[in-house]
């Protein structure tokens, strides 16, 4: 008599909680990949010949009107010097970006620290121009 008792229908809720779980998590990561390391510099200049290099030591991010950003942090020329000699400044890859209207001028004296503090590793940040 027993085998004919109904059993009334569950939902299982664990496997659910799961599977929302990782497509948070994949959310997530997919939204980081798309925000640019502190969002200063966005429009970065196009070339043809950009190539992927690794991630970058260092980032200085150079804005039209000569300021300086490294880490989310405004600095001068003469302070990334000095943070670059604190540093393994030999060993260190330093990446410069800008914005399509930083000035050749600006990036020159960015390039100038960069050296002056002892970095062989200099990189400039580009799109890869699509034709």
């Amino acid at each position: 008599m027993r085998y004919f008792i109904q059993r009334r229908a569950r939902i299982e809720i664990i496997p659910m909680i799961d599977i929302m779980l990782f497509l948070l998590v994949f959310f997530v990561m997919f939204s980081l990949r798309m925000i640019p390391a502190s969002g200063h510099v966005t429009q970065l200049p196009t070339s043809s010949s950009a190539v992927q290099i690794p991630t970058p030591k260092l980032l200085v991010e150079l804005e039209s009107s000569g300021v300086l950003y490294v880490e989310g942090k405004q600095i001068t020329y003469s302070q990334l010097t000095e943070l670059l000699k604190q540093k393994d400044a030999e060993k260190t890859a330093v990446t410069l970006a800008g914005t399509e209207s930083v000035s050749l001028q600006d990036v020159l004296h960015a390039i100038d620290a960069v050296k002056a503090g002892g970095a062989t590793q200099i990189a400039l940040a580009a799109r890869k121009k699509i034709f």
